[in-house]
């Protein structure tokens, strides 16, 4: 029987696993927007719609948080760990809004290969975050955990490459158009990023409990 942190009745784990299904499902959005890109999509307004979503999660978890008194695992945790996950997808509704009002035309390949690492990061989260309430699963929680970070080092490297190709191919015609991809480059990996700060925290977590 694995251990659980969590007493049944104030199972704030549920809360984590409501977190990164949405995160998951921003993320895929994201993906699916970049891959067949129009600035009136309706996968924008969907991407608003999991955004609400998350503040309503976290909202009702730090609700909950507020009006327990003991927690099973440290009250800064449950508060930072429901945080990073909205975090993520706040920064994807950022990227969508961002390529929105700078009317980008065509989509690159280059942002779709990053939309595709994003997605990739926030399943590894979840499926993390799935077992991370079980003892027994600590060593494949952490496998996940190093997935994430593995894809950090993936798209920051990408992103490396990316700005030096933008920059060195550039014409001064072309500025504009340059700061727009360079600033939705940063704004991909940045929520990218955002993954790997939560995977930070339930690698603190599970390693406090194992």
């Amino acid at each position: 029987m694995g251990f659980s942190f969590m007493p049944k009745n104030e199972d704030f784990f549920g809360y984590f696993r409501r977190a990164s299904m949405n995160a998951v499902e921003a993320a895929r959005t994201f993906r699916e927007l970049v891959a067949d890109w129009k600035p009136d999509s309706d996968r924008i307004e969907r991407i608003h719609e999991i955004e609400k979503e998350g503040d309503l999660v976290r909202h009702e978890l730090v609700d909950k948080l507020n009006r327990t008194f003991i927690t099973p695992i440290d009250r800064e945790d449950i508060y930072a760990l429901s945080g990073e996950l909205d975090d993520i997808i706040d920064m994807i509704q950022a990227c969508t809004d961002r390529m929105q009002i700078y009317c980008l035309g065509k989509i690159d390949a280059n942002i779709i290969k990053m939309a595709e690492i994003l997605e990739k990061s926030a399943m590894a989260l979840q499926k993390a975050i799935s077992e991370m309430n079980d003892k027994k699963k600590s060593r494949r929680v952490l496998d996940y955990l190093i997935e994430v970070n593995q894809l950090e080092n993936e798209g920051d490297a990408m992103l490396r490459v990316l700005l030096k190709e933008l920059f060195c191919k550039c014409r001064a015609e072309d500025a504009l158009e340059v700061m727009k991809l360079k600033e939705t480059y940063e704004a991909v990996e940045a929520a990218i990023d955002k993954c790997e700060n939560c995977a930070c925290t339930i690698e603190s977590i599970v390693v406090k409990h194992s």
